[in-house]
């Protein structure tokens, strides 16, 4: 992100980032969707399911799944959706830097922590896909061989937003 400056993408096609708007946020703003609770509705019809930190483990206990059974630690993602019509969860871990620190390696967990929330979700028989939310500081050609990393071991990056296309959620028409 450039400090004072505009998100990447826009509305109609991305969720933007702005490192302080969360997903429940843009959706409830987004023609068509709005959010009542943890649930998702766009046009009326319930389409997704939203978690932030310790509500995506009350959503599991509410589907009989004891973390303690499966995990020695919990991962609080900062979102989560489960979107219904593709079966999968989405964990969206946002990142913003503005000078070099501790975020530089936490990139480098995303092939544990995206099987650790398999194993989570594994008998509630949903898909896990794992998402950084990335600002402009990581477009640094000095982040390019982690960059490469994050998707060679399945999981994904954007900058500033995620296509809403691509978490298979409707995408409002102008």
């Amino acid at each position: 992100m450039i400090k004072r400056g505009t998100g990447g993408g826009n509305t109609i096609t991305g969720l933007i980032y702005e490192g302080k708007v969360d997903l429940t946020t843009f959706l409830s703003q987004q023609s068509g969707y709005s959010v009542n609770g943890n649930d998702v509705f766009y046009k009326d019809e319930i389409v997704a399911h939203v978690f932030k930190k310790h509500s995506f483990y009350k959503f599991l206990a509410s589907q009989g799944v004891d973390w303690k059974k499966i995990l020695s630690k919990q991962l609080l993602p900062d979102n989560a959706i489960y979107v219904i019509v593709n079966n999968t969860m989405f964990i969206i871990e946002v990142k913003h830097q503005e000078v070099a620190g501790s975020v530089d390696e936490k990139l480098q967990t995303c092939d544990f922590k995206k099987k650790q929330y398999q194993k989570l979700l594994a008998q509630l028989n949903m898909e896990v896909e794992y998402i950084y939310v990335l600002d402009d500081w990581f477009r640094d050609p000095k982040y390019k061989d982690v960059l490469d990393y994050i998707i060679s071991v399945g999981c994904q990056y954007y900058f500033n937003y995620i296509p809403l296309q691509k978490l298979g959620l409707p995408v409002p028409q102008e």
